[in-house]
């Protein structure tokens, strides 16, 4: 199977929306990331924060109530949703009562992105399923993590946004999203992602240390790989946030998740060679998105 290389001459056939110095936050697009249980608010935090240095201008965040405040002082530049938890005072994550509120803030949204620090289980399948089936008009999505888990049995609902969907697994979620062995998916991961963008009508952003990007319509990407440093916790929460701030901008949802790809992977590089090959942290990427941007644009 080939595929194509992902790199810098890709991007630049692949241009972002252009902002010129008259427009205003609004018209650099609106994002919302969903997520961030009790445990892990910090995943939310890195995917919005990411979406903000892709470029994205208005930036909201749904979480836990009980979280809430911390989030929404650790990000000032947020406008953060409280939802209710499912167990006041002990649970991880919040219910399916919310799916009304959230619902709410769809049609005013550029780019949702759902799953970072969200506590798997019905919950999630409700929320995602409830998102799938709304009017999302032009909206990009990105599903990741959590609502991952049970992503077959929305295949229709995958189906309607005719390819529109973006899905960033790594190795372990991509074998249970398909019922397969995980050392089966590290054989072949450029297979095994044509074939769940083909079966799922959704793009495909396969992690590893040489991340696939699949489309449904058969074309494969392969990124060379950002090196080990960034097979660390929240590295996922970040490109998934990536992707969600281009989307916001206007990027449609391919280009978005090639460019997603690079930016954290080349952000990845220059902290391995400035920090170290190994040690770096998931939030020493988010100051390298805008540069990464900017090298291409300006090349």
């Amino acid at each position: 199977m080939s595929d194509i290389k992902l790199n810098k001459a890709l991007l630049r056939s692949l241009p972002l929306p252009e902002h010129g110095g008259n427009v205003d936050k609004d018209a650099r697009g609106r994002a919302l990331a969903i997520g961030g249980c009790t445990e892990m608010p910090g995943a939310l935090l890195l995917s919005g924060v990411a979406a903000l240095r892709a470029g994205a201008g208005k930036l909201q965040m749904a979480t836990c109530a009980s979280v809430a405040p911390m989030l929404a002082l650790a990000v000032p530049e947020a406008l953060v949703v409280q939802l209710t938890e499912c167990d006041a005072g002990s649970g991880s994550g919040f219910g399916a009562d919310n799916i009304e509120i959230l619902c709410r803030r769809l049609p005013a949204t550029d780019a949702i992105l759902v799953g970072p620090g969200l506590a798997a289980g019905d919950a999630a399948h409700e929320f995602t399923r409830a998102i799938l089936s709304a009017d999302l008009g032009d909206a990009g999505l990105v599903l990741d993590a959590a609502p991952l888990a049970a992503i077959k049995s929305l295949r229709p609902l995958l189906h309607q946004r005719g390819g529109a969907t973006v899905l960033t697994p790594h190795a372990g979620e991509m074998a249970a999203m398909l019922g397969i062995n995980r050392d089966e998916v590290l054989a072949d991961p450029a297979g095994i992602a044509a074939r769940a963008a083909a079966d799922l009508q959704a793009i495909i952003v396969l992690e590893g240390p040489n991340t696939v990007v699949a489309a449904p319509d058969g074309r494969l990407f392969r990124f060379a790989g950002g090196g080990v440093g960034l097979a660390t916790l929240g590295s996922g929460d970040t490109l998934a946030g990536i992707a969600l701030g281009l989307m916001a901008r206007g990027a449609p949802p391919l280009s978005a998740a090639i460019w997603a790809v690079y930016v954290h992977g080349k952000a990845g590089k220059r902290l391995g060679k400035r920090i170290g090959r190994v040690g770096f942290l998931a939030r020493e990427l988010l100051a390298e998105v805008p540069r990464v941007i900017a090298s291409v644009e300006n090349a």
